[in-house]
């Protein structure tokens, strides 16, 4: 367990992503097995023990320390697991030999699956006992499956196959036909045996991304243009008796999506926007209409859904691309030869659960710009240019693939609230709702960010926050409604769940206009006549 939570603790406070990478591959080569599988099945988000709850860990503290001392100190660390590992009480016979035989990493994981919701709290407090700070961080964060230690599952993975000098898409194309601890995986990795064959499984492919674009024109004679749509990038894998779907990440969301799995039928990989059916105005005119991502967000991060959900929301598949069609890999062929293929196979699909996304049709780069600019009535962020003769390759490669995402909106709003961040950001107050005037002068939250500022900027928030509270709420202060934030986002719609009837996408801080008196910040009804 020691081992383990040295490298927590390191991926902590190293910033640097190469760093970070270097840690996790120093530990995948020298940690013992199964310990090591189990760590990487926690770095990539696939350990979930369901019998700890954070309320329970919350009680356990609060029977051992003073609860106004935890409630403050947890109000100013910001992280549950570090608050408690730190509070924690050594018992007066708590052995001096700390971290022993018994608590190995997949020993603690053995126990905490097998243990009852109700014996939960006892068997971790007890382990705690037996562990120093850093043991008793790691354990929680264990235990809870919230790491926030600044990695995501394809950077564990990358880690990973640094060590042993692996590529990462090898390692991603049979990620999904293993299972913790990953034994075969590092049988592969060692040379003990030959890689992990997920053949006859619905496995996940890396996606081909694309780079932003800079330059001021492309030749759309080999670039071919289409509409980037505003929902999620998914991956659609059937092997005609068993659908999986797969977010950017390879995470896979079949059961948030559950229609979209069943309808499909196909033995292919399809690469597709995932889109809640709507008429927004002018989506018909771009190619099929959609909602805003507002209603999609209903659904993600479910791990069931229910029939009413499904009805109120309907979702359905937008596709961009082929990469396999039966045992035919179409990977390596032009994208002008994969198209008519993916022209093909959709018409023979649930009309209901999938389309395809329209091709831009213009003779210039000049006239594909007019046409983007007038693209924000839609459920669209903005567009797509594809080279003609590029193959469907893992990752950003120069030059094949462009986005060019429409401009940003923004808009004057006023701080409301703040809370501390995370991680490297705990002990600042980084996290800003904000809010624009009604007609009849009241305050009222538009949005939330965390974002766009540097580090300069961000002590300087901190200490307005701190010298301008008027209110808390828990973890939550309310500050003096003096200062004025320019927030940049990419659409505004109507949203049922915030008071003032609207929800940005993708807020962040532009500047911070401290030369703007707050009564002159923008209006809600102002931020309406920007709804797409």
């Amino acid at each position: 367990m020691r081992q383990f939570s040295q490298l927590l603790d390191g991926l902590v406070y190293t910033r640097s992503r190469n760093g970070k990478l270097d840690l996790i591959a120093a530990y995948m080569r020298t940690a013992p097995d199964p310990d090591r599988g189990w760590a990487l099945a926690t770095l990539t988000g696939n350990l979930d023990i369901k019998a700890v709850k954070a309320s329970a860990i919350g009680e356990m503290i609060r029977a051992r320390t003073d609860p106004v001392l935890y409630e403050m100190s947890r109000d100013y660390v910001g992280d549950l697991a570090e608050t408690v590992a730190l509070l924690w009480p050594k018992r007066e016979d708590q052995p001096l030999e700390i971290d022993d035989a018994t608590l190995t990493l997949s020993a603690i994981i053995d126990r905490l699956h097998s243990v009852s919701r109700a014996a939960a709290a006892d068997t971790l407090a007890q382990m705690m006992d037996h562990l120093d700070a850093s043991g008793r961080f790691a354990l929680l964060k264990l235990a809870t499956g919230g790491l926030r230690v600044g990695i995501s599952a394809r950077l564990a993975k990358t880690g990973f196959a640094q060590a042993f000098n692996l590529d990462v898409d090898d390692v991603e194309e049979c990620w999904h036909a293993l299972s913790p601890p990953y034994t075969a995986l590092f049988d592969w990795a060692e040379g003990r045996s030959g890689r992990p064959d997920p053949a006859g499984t619905p496995f996940f492919r890396p996606f081909m991304l694309a780079h932003p674009l800079e330059a001021d024109s492309v030749d759309l004679t080999h670039y071919a243009a289409e509409w980037k749509w505003d929902g999620i990038r998914i991956q659609i894998v059937g092997t005609g008796t068993e659908t999986r779907l797969y977010s950017r990440a390879g995470d896979d969301i079949s059961g948030s999506f559950p229609e979209i799995a069943q309808a499909f039928t196909a033995h292919a990989v399809l690469d597709g926007e995932l889109l809640v059916k709507g008429e927004l105005q002018g989506a018909e005119k771009h190619g099929g209409s959609a909602a805003s991502f507002n209603a999609l967000q209903q659904r993600l991060g479910r791990k069931a859904v229910t029939a009413r959900m499904m009805a109120d929301y309907p979702a359905f598949v937008r596709l961009y691309d082929i990469l396999l069609h039966a045992d035919e890999d179409l990977r390596p062929l032009p994208w002008e030869q994969r198209r008519p293929r993916l022209e093909t196979l959709v018409p023979t699909l649930n009309p209901d659960r999938f389309d395809i996304s329209a091709l831009i049709t213009a003779p210039d780069f000049e006239t594909l710009a007019d046409i983007r600019a007038g693209a924000r009535d839609a459920a669209i962020e903005g567009v797509m240019l594809k080279r003609r003769d590029s193959p469907y390759v893992a990752g950003r490669k120069a030059a094949l693939w462009y986005k060019w995402k429409r401009d940003p909106l923004t808009a004057d709003c006023v701080m409301m609230y703040a809370q501390r961040g995370h991680g490297k950001r705990s002990s600042f107050y980084s996290d800003y709702t904000f809010g624009c005037w009604t007609e009849e002068g009241e305050l009222l939250p538009v949005g939330k960010a965390y974002s766009g500022f540097t580090d300069e900027e961000l002590k300087w928030l901190d200490r307005f926050v701190r010298t301008n509270t008027v209110n808390r709420f828990g973890p939550v202060r309310e500050v003096e409604k003096t200062l004025v934030l320019e927030v940049a986002f990419d659409s505004i719609h109507d949203s049922k769940r915030h008071k003032s009837g609207l929800a940005m996408r993708f807020p962040r801080i532009a500047r911070i206009r401290r030369d703007k008196p707050a009564a002159e910040a923008d209006t809600v009804e102002g931020l309406r006549q920007l709804i797409s």
